[in-house]
């Protein structure tokens, strides 16, 4: 089978094509450049490499977000535009499950997040036994300091993986002190091949209803609900 695998949902984009699991080619970069003009050159240039055309593609595996909106939708609009051309199955992933797995070897509590400003964070709770991941407490936007104090209660060590990780490494350790474990650097960027594997098991959507995952609305969205509120 092969896959094609596209995770804009952050700074990082990553593009990746995979055969029966195994990585044949992989682009990422961790730049402060707009996707929207970088990733279908991405997607050529990888494909190019792995010396597959778009018509011997079997799948299309897409990061849904939580992360950048517009990163998100990126990614997203791209993956179902390319699967419902090519009419083959979409199918999408978490993008913090997918952080999460660069810990999957890990053998406890992983709490992958990415930074959603003003003290808040997109971030979940997994549980690895050294192989595979569970969800162990629901993905929410939320204050990073309420998120440590209910990861306390835990009362056990967790490792945290986040590109975003300098921004809240401090407040982190001062509230779960030596309970909190944090990975190489290398660790912390989300990898399009660990998205393709992931996928690959995975039913796919409906293209048509397939849609971002945010975790929370649009700043522009949510003010005009707030204004309109009650206006019918």
């Amino acid at each position: 089978m092969n896959i094609l695998a596209i995770d804009t949902s952050n700074q990082v984009m990553s593009v990746a094509v995979l055969r029966d699991n195994e990585i044949i080619a992989e682009f990422t970069t961790n730049i402060k450049k707009n996707h929207s003009v970088r990733l279908m050159p991405a997607i050529h240039r990888t494909m190019e490499e792995a010396n597959i055309k778009p018509k011997e593609l079997d799948k299309i595996v897409v990061a849904k977000g939580p992360g950048s909106y517009t990163g998100v939708r990126i990614g997203v609009t791209t993956a179902k535009t390319m699967a419902w051309s090519l009419q083959i199955p979409l199918v999408g992933v978490s993008s913090l499950e997918v952080a999460a797995y660069n810990g999957c070897l890990y053998d406890g509590l992983i709490c992958p997040f990415f930074d959603a400003r003003r003290g808040l964070v997109y971030t979940g709770l997994y549980e690895s036994d050294g192989h595979t991941l569970q969800l162990k407490l629901g993905e929410q936007n939320i204050l990073m300091t309420e998120w440590l104090e209910k990861l306390k209660h835990e009362e056990r060590k967790v490792l945290f993986i986040s590109q975003h990780l300098s921004i809240h490494k401090d407040t982190i350790s001062s509230i779960l002190g030596s309970d909190s474990v944090f990975p190489l650097d290398v660790q912390n960027t989300p990898k399009a091949s660990l998205l393709g594997i992931i996928g690959a098991n995975r039913d796919g959507e409906n293209i048509h209803t397939f849609a971002p995952n945010y975790l929370r609305l649009p700043e522009a969205e949510a003010k005009w609900l707030k204004d309109n509120e009650g206006k019918g």
